[in-house]
Protein backbone atom coordinates (compact mmCIF):
# COMPACT_ATOMS: atom_id res chain seq x y z
CA UNK A 1 0.00 0.00 0.00
CA UNK A 2 1.26 3.18 -0.96
CA UNK A 3 0.51 6.84 0.54
CA UNK A 4 -1.14 8.06 -3.04
CA UNK A 5 -3.67 5.29 -2.03
CA UNK A 6 -5.20 7.93 0.84
CA UNK A 7 -6.77 10.96 0.22
CA UNK A 8 -4.52 14.43 1.97
CA UNK A 9 -6.87 13.67 5.50
CA UNK A 10 -7.76 10.57 5.19
CA UNK A 11 -6.68 8.31 8.73
CA UNK A 12 -3.20 7.44 9.03
CA UNK A 13 -2.75 3.62 9.29
CA UNK A 14 -0.91 2.82 12.28
CA UNK A 15 1.62 0.51 12.99
CA UNK A 16 2.98 0.57 16.37
CA UNK A 17 6.87 -1.16 15.37
CA UNK A 18 7.71 -1.61 19.54
CA UNK A 19 5.20 -3.13 21.89
CA UNK A 20 5.59 -5.63 24.26
CA UNK A 21 3.51 -8.36 25.86
CA UNK A 22 4.42 -10.86 28.60
CA UNK A 23 2.61 -12.86 31.42
CA UNK A 24 3.03 -12.56 35.29
CA UNK A 25 6.53 -14.35 35.44
CA UNK A 26 4.44 -17.02 37.38
CA UNK A 27 1.90 -17.55 34.73
CA UNK A 28 4.90 -19.06 32.25
CA UNK A 29 4.37 -21.74 34.52
CA UNK A 30 1.89 -23.55 32.82
CA UNK A 31 3.98 -23.24 29.21
CA UNK A 32 6.98 -24.19 30.53
CA UNK A 33 8.14 -27.87 30.58
CA UNK A 34 7.82 -29.51 34.01
CA UNK A 35 11.75 -30.51 34.36
CA UNK A 36 12.29 -27.06 34.49
CA UNK A 37 9.39 -26.14 37.76
CA UNK A 38 12.11 -26.24 39.94
CA UNK A 39 14.50 -23.36 37.95
CA UNK A 40 11.73 -21.32 37.79
CA UNK A 41 10.92 -21.31 41.21
CA UNK A 42 14.31 -20.10 41.88
CA UNK A 43 14.25 -17.41 39.30
CA UNK A 44 11.17 -15.91 40.94
CA UNK A 45 12.70 -15.09 43.91
CA UNK A 46 15.99 -13.96 42.30
CA UNK A 47 13.70 -12.05 40.68
CA UNK A 48 12.53 -10.30 43.68
CA UNK A 49 15.45 -9.85 45.33
CA UNK A 50 16.45 -8.09 42.67
CA UNK A 51 14.05 -5.33 42.92
CA UNK A 52 14.74 -4.85 46.63
CA UNK A 53 18.10 -4.72 45.81
CA UNK A 54 17.54 -1.76 42.80
CA UNK A 55 15.60 0.35 45.18
CA UNK A 56 18.37 0.24 48.07
CA UNK A 57 20.76 1.23 45.20
CA UNK A 58 18.40 3.59 44.11
CA UNK A 59 17.98 2.78 40.51
CA UNK A 60 14.35 1.85 41.18
CA UNK A 61 11.68 4.45 42.32
CA UNK A 62 9.55 3.19 44.42
CA UNK A 63 7.61 6.30 44.80
CA UNK A 64 7.39 6.55 40.80
CA UNK A 65 6.50 2.55 40.27
CA UNK A 66 3.66 3.10 43.05
CA UNK A 67 2.16 5.45 41.36
CA UNK A 68 2.20 4.32 37.45
CA UNK A 69 0.66 0.72 38.89
CA UNK A 70 -2.49 2.47 40.84
CA UNK A 71 -2.84 5.21 37.44
CA UNK A 72 -2.91 2.70 34.95
CA UNK A 73 -3.80 -0.72 37.06
CA UNK A 74 -6.42 -1.50 34.06
CA UNK A 75 -5.02 -0.08 30.81
CA UNK A 76 -1.13 -2.43 32.01
CA UNK A 77 -3.60 -5.92 32.41
CA UNK A 78 -3.50 -5.15 28.41
CA UNK A 79 -0.06 -6.60 28.56
CA UNK A 80 -1.39 -9.95 28.87
CA UNK A 81 -4.98 -9.46 28.13
CA UNK A 82 -6.19 -9.16 24.31
CA UNK A 83 -9.50 -7.52 24.98
CA UNK A 84 -7.62 -4.65 27.23
CA UNK A 85 -5.06 -5.03 25.09
CA UNK A 86 -7.51 -4.43 21.84
CA UNK A 87 -9.31 -1.68 23.73
CA UNK A 88 -6.11 0.39 24.56
CA UNK A 89 -4.90 0.17 20.87
CA UNK A 90 -8.51 1.39 19.68
CA UNK A 91 -7.91 4.34 22.09
CA UNK A 92 -3.96 5.18 20.93
CA UNK A 93 -5.56 5.06 16.87
CA UNK A 94 -3.13 2.25 16.46
CA UNK A 95 -4.40 -0.44 13.62
CA UNK A 96 -1.56 -3.06 14.27
CA UNK A 97 1.79 -3.70 16.33
CA UNK A 98 5.12 -5.80 16.31
CA UNK A 99 5.70 -7.52 19.97
CA UNK A 100 8.47 -7.90 21.89
CA UNK A 101 8.33 -9.83 25.43
CA UNK A 102 8.49 -8.28 29.48
CA UNK A 103 5.22 -6.12 29.36
CA UNK A 104 6.19 -4.43 32.86
CA UNK A 105 9.39 -2.29 32.31
CA UNK A 106 8.65 -0.74 35.96
CA UNK A 107 9.34 -3.54 38.07
CA UNK A 108 10.28 -6.33 35.79
CA UNK A 109 7.26 -8.68 37.30
CA UNK A 110 6.38 -9.86 33.24
CA UNK A 111 9.61 -10.92 32.74
CA UNK A 112 10.12 -14.73 30.77
CA UNK A 113 11.47 -16.53 32.72
CA UNK A 114 15.52 -17.43 32.88
CA UNK A 115 16.07 -13.99 31.27
CA UNK A 116 15.09 -14.70 28.10
CA UNK A 117 13.29 -11.26 26.97
CA UNK A 118 14.71 -8.18 27.12
CA UNK A 119 17.79 -9.41 28.64
CA UNK A 120 17.79 -12.33 26.00
CA UNK A 121 22.20 -12.56 25.37
CA UNK A 122 25.01 -14.68 24.86
CA UNK A 123 25.59 -15.59 28.22
CA UNK A 124 22.30 -17.51 29.54
CA UNK A 125 22.75 -20.94 30.30
CA UNK A 126 21.72 -22.18 26.32
CA UNK A 127 18.63 -24.91 27.87
CA UNK A 128 17.21 -22.42 30.06
CA UNK A 129 17.31 -19.60 27.98
CA UNK A 130 15.71 -21.81 25.30
CA UNK A 131 13.38 -23.41 27.33
CA UNK A 132 12.55 -19.72 28.87
CA UNK A 133 11.87 -18.31 24.89
CA UNK A 134 9.84 -21.65 24.06
CA UNK A 135 7.63 -20.85 26.87
CA UNK A 136 6.94 -16.94 26.23
CA UNK A 137 6.56 -18.27 22.26
CA UNK A 138 3.63 -20.66 23.01
CA UNK A 139 1.89 -18.31 25.04
CA UNK A 140 2.22 -15.18 22.52
CA UNK A 141 1.68 -17.53 19.51
CA UNK A 142 -1.99 -17.85 21.66
CA UNK A 143 -2.12 -13.98 22.12
CA UNK A 144 -1.40 -13.28 18.70
CA UNK A 145 -4.25 -15.81 17.70
CA UNK A 146 -6.70 -13.52 18.57
CA UNK A 147 -7.10 -10.65 16.03
CA UNK A 148 -4.52 -11.73 14.38
CA UNK A 149 -4.51 -9.58 11.24
CA UNK A 150 -3.58 -6.63 14.25
CA UNK A 151 -0.45 -8.47 15.82
CA UNK A 152 2.86 -9.40 14.40
CA UNK A 153 4.45 -11.49 17.31
CA UNK A 154 8.18 -11.63 17.75
CA UNK A 155 9.44 -15.43 18.85
CA UNK A 156 12.40 -15.47 20.85
CA UNK A 157 15.15 -17.53 19.87
CA UNK A 158 18.76 -17.50 21.02
CA UNK A 159 20.85 -18.17 18.52
CA UNK A 160 24.05 -18.46 19.73
CA UNK A 161 22.83 -21.67 21.33
CA UNK A 162 22.88 -24.90 19.14
CA UNK A 163 22.16 -23.70 15.62
CA UNK A 164 19.57 -26.78 14.56
CA UNK A 165 17.07 -25.95 17.88
CA UNK A 166 17.31 -22.63 16.97
CA UNK A 167 16.39 -23.31 13.26
CA UNK A 168 13.25 -25.72 14.87
CA UNK A 169 12.07 -22.90 17.15
CA UNK A 170 11.95 -20.26 13.94
CA UNK A 171 10.19 -23.20 11.88
CA UNK A 172 7.30 -24.09 15.26
CA UNK A 173 6.96 -19.82 15.12
CA UNK A 174 5.96 -19.40 11.28
CA UNK A 175 3.94 -22.46 12.05
CA UNK A 176 1.99 -21.21 14.99
CA UNK A 177 1.35 -17.45 13.62
CA UNK A 178 4.47 -15.65 14.59
CA UNK A 179 5.90 -13.18 12.13
CA UNK A 180 9.34 -12.12 13.39
CA UNK A 181 12.26 -13.57 14.94
CA UNK A 182 14.16 -11.55 18.34
CA UNK A 183 17.20 -12.20 18.52
CA UNK A 184 20.30 -11.98 21.60
CA UNK A 185 21.35 -8.07 20.90
CA UNK A 186 24.51 -8.98 22.81
CA UNK A 187 26.54 -12.23 21.73
CA UNK A 188 28.72 -12.42 24.71
CA UNK A 189 31.27 -15.01 25.17
CA UNK A 190 29.72 -17.08 21.78
CA UNK A 191 30.54 -16.87 18.25
CA UNK A 192 29.68 -13.08 16.56
CA UNK A 193 26.90 -12.59 13.72
CA UNK A 194 29.86 -11.74 11.16
CA UNK A 195 30.32 -16.01 11.21
CA UNK A 196 29.10 -18.41 8.75
CA UNK A 197 27.46 -20.61 11.33
CA UNK A 198 24.70 -18.27 11.49
CA UNK A 199 23.72 -18.86 7.41
CA UNK A 200 21.61 -21.23 8.19
CA UNK A 201 19.49 -19.06 10.46
CA UNK A 202 19.40 -16.22 7.92
CA UNK A 203 18.63 -18.56 5.07
CA UNK A 204 15.63 -19.62 6.85
CA UNK A 205 14.41 -16.28 7.96
CA UNK A 206 14.60 -15.24 4.65
CA UNK A 207 13.06 -18.16 3.41
CA UNK A 208 10.14 -17.84 5.70
CA UNK A 209 9.93 -14.00 5.38
CA UNK A 210 10.22 -13.49 9.22
CA UNK A 211 12.73 -10.17 9.70
CA UNK A 212 15.32 -10.65 12.26
CA UNK A 213 15.01 -8.56 15.38
CA UNK A 214 16.78 -6.61 18.52
CA UNK A 215 15.72 -4.89 20.76
CA UNK A 216 17.48 -2.42 23.67
CA UNK A 217 17.63 -4.02 27.43
CA UNK A 218 20.62 -6.28 27.67
CA UNK A 219 23.87 -4.59 28.88
CA UNK A 220 26.60 -5.99 30.86
CA UNK A 221 25.15 -4.12 34.11
CA UNK A 222 27.55 -5.57 36.30
CA UNK A 223 30.03 -3.22 35.07
CA UNK A 224 28.18 -0.30 35.35
CA UNK A 225 27.11 -1.07 39.21
CA UNK A 226 24.61 2.00 40.39
CA UNK A 227 26.10 4.76 37.62
CA UNK A 228 22.95 4.47 35.36
CA UNK A 229 24.30 7.23 33.21
CA UNK A 230 26.99 4.71 31.79
CA UNK A 231 24.03 2.48 31.64
CA UNK A 232 21.37 4.42 29.78
CA UNK A 233 24.31 5.93 27.25
CA UNK A 234 25.23 2.38 26.22
CA UNK A 235 22.50 0.24 25.98
CA UNK A 236 20.90 2.22 23.10
CA UNK A 237 24.40 0.91 21.41
CA UNK A 238 23.65 -3.29 21.60
CA UNK A 239 20.82 -3.48 19.57
CA UNK A 240 22.26 -2.03 16.79
CA UNK A 241 26.05 -3.21 17.17
CA UNK A 242 24.49 -6.55 15.05
CA UNK A 243 23.68 -4.53 12.00
CA UNK A 244 27.26 -3.69 11.13
CA UNK A 245 28.35 -7.06 11.88
CA UNK A 246 26.05 -8.18 9.31
CA UNK A 247 26.63 -5.85 6.63
CA UNK A 248 30.21 -5.40 6.43
CA UNK A 249 30.56 -9.98 6.85
CA UNK A 250 28.08 -9.68 3.62
CA UNK A 251 25.13 -11.34 5.20
CA UNK A 252 22.93 -8.65 3.38
CA UNK A 253 24.92 -9.30 0.07
CA UNK A 254 24.24 -13.47 0.54
CA UNK A 255 20.58 -12.85 1.53
CA UNK A 256 19.13 -9.63 -0.44
CA UNK A 257 15.94 -10.33 1.13
CA UNK A 258 16.67 -10.56 4.75
CA UNK A 259 15.07 -8.16 6.88
CA UNK A 260 17.10 -6.38 10.04
CA UNK A 261 15.65 -4.15 12.77
CA UNK A 262 17.04 -2.63 15.30
CA UNK A 263 14.68 -1.42 18.22
CA UNK A 264 14.31 0.90 20.60
CA UNK A 265 17.68 2.49 20.15
CA UNK A 266 16.65 5.13 18.27
CA UNK A 267 18.02 6.64 14.69
CA UNK A 268 20.00 9.37 15.97
CA UNK A 269 23.28 7.69 15.44
CA UNK A 270 22.41 6.29 11.79
CA UNK A 271 23.21 9.82 9.40
CA UNK A 272 26.75 9.65 10.47
CA UNK A 273 27.15 6.18 10.32
CA UNK A 274 25.64 6.37 7.11
CA UNK A 275 28.26 9.08 6.29
CA UNK A 276 31.09 7.43 7.76
CA UNK A 277 30.49 4.08 5.84
CA UNK A 278 29.53 4.98 2.53
CA UNK A 279 32.98 7.17 2.25
CA UNK A 280 34.77 4.24 3.63
CA UNK A 281 33.60 1.76 1.03
CA UNK A 282 34.14 4.64 -1.91
CA UNK A 283 38.03 4.73 -0.67
CA UNK A 284 38.25 8.62 0.49
CA UNK A 285 40.42 10.22 2.40
CA UNK A 286 41.59 7.69 6.02
CA UNK A 287 40.31 4.14 3.97
CA UNK A 288 43.02 4.25 0.84
CA UNK A 289 45.59 2.23 2.89
CA UNK A 290 43.14 -0.66 3.20
CA UNK A 291 43.41 -1.00 -0.95
CA UNK A 292 40.61 -0.96 -3.32
CA UNK A 293 39.55 -5.09 -3.01
CA UNK A 294 39.15 -4.74 0.75
CA UNK A 295 35.57 -5.21 0.79
CA UNK A 296 34.78 -7.23 -2.33
CA UNK A 297 32.89 -10.61 -2.21
CA UNK A 298 31.31 -9.50 0.95
CA UNK A 299 29.76 -5.44 0.16
CA UNK A 300 29.19 -4.90 -3.27
CA UNK A 301 27.28 -2.30 -3.06
CA UNK A 302 27.33 0.93 -0.90
CA UNK A 303 26.86 0.76 3.00
CA UNK A 304 23.49 3.02 2.53
CA UNK A 305 22.46 0.47 -0.06
CA UNK A 306 21.78 -2.40 1.88
CA UNK A 307 20.54 -0.32 4.71
CA UNK A 308 17.75 0.72 2.78
CA UNK A 309 16.82 -2.27 0.95
CA UNK A 310 17.50 -4.58 3.88
CA UNK A 311 17.16 -2.52 7.52
CA UNK A 312 14.93 -0.92 9.51
CA UNK A 313 15.01 0.87 13.19
CA UNK A 314 12.02 0.33 15.56
CA UNK A 315 11.32 4.17 17.11
CA UNK A 316 9.86 3.97 20.45
CA UNK A 317 8.66 7.80 20.75
CA UNK A 318 10.70 9.34 17.72
CA UNK A 319 12.25 12.75 18.75
CA UNK A 320 11.91 15.92 16.27
CA UNK A 321 15.39 15.69 15.66
CA UNK A 322 15.57 12.26 14.30
CA UNK A 323 12.85 13.44 12.05
CA UNK A 324 15.26 16.58 11.01
CA UNK A 325 17.72 14.07 9.80
CA UNK A 326 14.73 11.64 8.02
CA UNK A 327 16.41 12.23 4.55
CA UNK A 328 19.52 10.84 5.56
CA UNK A 329 18.48 8.12 7.82
CA UNK A 330 15.80 7.13 4.77
CA UNK A 331 12.18 7.59 5.48
CA UNK A 332 10.85 4.10 4.68
CA UNK A 333 13.76 3.41 7.27
CA UNK A 334 12.29 4.47 10.26
CA UNK A 335 9.12 2.36 11.92
CA UNK A 336 7.57 4.62 14.45
CA UNK A 337 6.25 2.78 17.77
CA UNK A 338 4.53 3.53 21.17
CA UNK A 339 6.75 1.14 23.43
CA UNK A 340 3.00 -0.30 25.07
CA UNK A 341 2.80 -0.38 28.12
CA UNK A 342 6.40 0.82 29.39
CA UNK A 343 6.32 4.47 30.53
CA UNK A 344 9.15 5.30 28.55
CA UNK A 345 7.40 5.68 25.18
CA UNK A 346 4.54 7.57 23.93
CA UNK A 347 1.54 5.61 25.94
CA UNK A 348 -1.05 6.63 27.31
CA UNK A 349 -1.16 9.97 25.50
CA UNK A 350 0.30 8.97 22.34
CA UNK A 351 -2.07 11.45 19.99
CA UNK A 352 -0.13 14.19 22.09
CA UNK A 353 3.06 13.08 21.64
CA UNK A 354 2.25 12.70 17.83
CA UNK A 355 0.97 15.87 17.37
CA UNK A 356 4.47 17.36 19.14
CA UNK A 357 6.38 15.45 16.49
CA UNK A 358 5.05 15.48 13.08
CA UNK A 359 2.79 18.97 13.27
CA UNK A 360 4.92 20.05 9.89
CA UNK A 361 5.90 16.65 8.28
CA UNK A 362 4.44 15.72 4.80
CA UNK A 363 1.51 13.78 4.90
CA UNK A 364 2.99 11.09 2.58
CA UNK A 365 5.89 11.03 4.68
CA UNK A 366 4.33 10.75 7.96
CA UNK A 367 2.21 8.16 6.51
CA UNK A 368 5.43 5.85 5.58
CA UNK A 369 7.20 6.05 8.98
CA UNK A 370 3.48 5.47 11.20
CA UNK A 371 3.08 2.34 9.31
CA UNK A 372 3.08 1.88 5.74
CA UNK A 373 6.96 1.06 5.93
CA UNK A 374 6.01 -1.55 8.65
CA UNK A 375 3.35 -2.82 7.23
CA UNK A 376 5.69 -4.33 4.15
CA UNK A 377 8.19 -5.34 5.98
CA UNK A 378 6.02 -7.25 8.60
CA UNK A 379 3.73 -8.54 6.23
CA UNK A 380 0.81 -7.43 7.51
CA UNK A 381 -2.76 -7.50 5.87
CA UNK A 382 -2.91 -3.62 4.76
CA UNK A 383 -6.75 -3.49 3.69
CA UNK A 384 -7.68 -5.56 6.63
CA UNK A 385 -5.39 -3.01 8.52
CA UNK A 386 -6.98 -0.20 6.23
CA UNK A 387 -10.53 -0.99 7.76
CA UNK A 388 -9.34 -0.71 11.42
CA UNK A 389 -7.44 2.52 11.34
CA UNK A 390 -10.55 4.14 8.92
CA UNK A 391 -12.22 3.95 12.13
CA UNK A 392 -9.46 4.56 14.95
CA UNK A 393 -6.75 6.40 13.53
CA UNK A 394 -6.19 9.92 13.79
CA UNK A 395 -6.11 12.49 10.61
CA UNK A 396 -3.68 14.81 9.52
CA UNK A 397 -6.13 17.70 10.66
CA UNK A 398 -5.64 15.72 14.20
CA UNK A 399 -2.14 16.01 14.33
CA UNK A 400 -2.32 19.31 13.31
CA UNK A 401 -0.73 18.91 10.14
CA UNK A 402 -3.65 20.85 8.65
CA UNK A 403 -6.02 23.03 8.97
CA UNK A 404 -5.88 27.31 9.72
CA UNK A 405 -5.28 27.37 5.78
CA UNK A 406 -2.26 25.32 6.08
CA UNK A 407 -2.56 22.84 2.94
CA UNK A 408 -0.77 19.23 2.21
CA UNK A 409 1.55 20.95 -0.10
CA UNK A 410 2.51 23.78 1.92
CA UNK A 411 4.14 21.31 3.90
CA UNK A 412 5.93 19.39 1.31
CA UNK A 413 7.41 23.02 0.24
CA UNK A 414 8.60 23.55 3.77
CA UNK A 415 10.95 20.49 3.97
CA UNK A 416 12.11 20.74 -0.03
CA UNK A 417 15.49 22.68 0.70
CA UNK A 418 16.35 19.91 2.71
CA UNK A 419 14.95 16.76 0.57
CA UNK A 420 17.05 18.34 -2.14
CA UNK A 421 20.26 17.77 0.27
CA UNK A 422 19.14 14.38 1.53
CA UNK A 423 22.44 12.34 1.72
CA UNK A 424 24.74 15.36 1.37
CA UNK A 425 27.70 13.16 1.27
CA UNK A 426 26.07 11.66 -2.22
CA UNK A 427 24.14 14.87 -3.58
CA UNK A 428 27.33 17.06 -3.38
CA UNK A 429 25.67 19.23 -0.85
CA UNK A 430 27.76 20.76 1.93
CA UNK A 431 24.72 22.01 4.75
CA UNK A 432 21.49 20.59 5.19
CA UNK A 433 18.83 23.97 4.21
CA UNK A 434 17.39 24.24 7.49
CA UNK A 435 13.35 24.98 7.24
CA UNK A 436 11.69 28.31 8.30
Amino acid sequence: MQPSDFADNDPYLIITADSHAGLPTEQYREYLESKYHAQLDEFLLEQQARIEEATKMGVRDEKYAKKWFEEHDEELAGGWDTVRRDQTMDADGIAGEIIYPDADAVESRTAVPFGAGLGLSGDLDPELGLAGAKAHNRWLAELCSVNPERRCGAALVPITGPVEDALAEIRWAKEHGLGAVMIPARWCNQTPYHDRRYDPIWALCEELEMPILTHSGSAPREEYGDHLGIYVTEVTWWPARPMWFMLWSGVFERYPNLKFCATEGGCWWLPQLLWFWDRLWMGQKGSEKLGSGAFTGKVEMLPSEYIDRNCFTGLANVKRRELGQRYEIGIQNMLWGTDFPHPEGTWPKTHDWMKKTFFDIPIDETRVMLGLSAGDAFGFDMEAMRKISDKIGPTPTDLGQLGDGRTAQDLVDRWAGVKEVGRHWLTGHDFPLIPQ
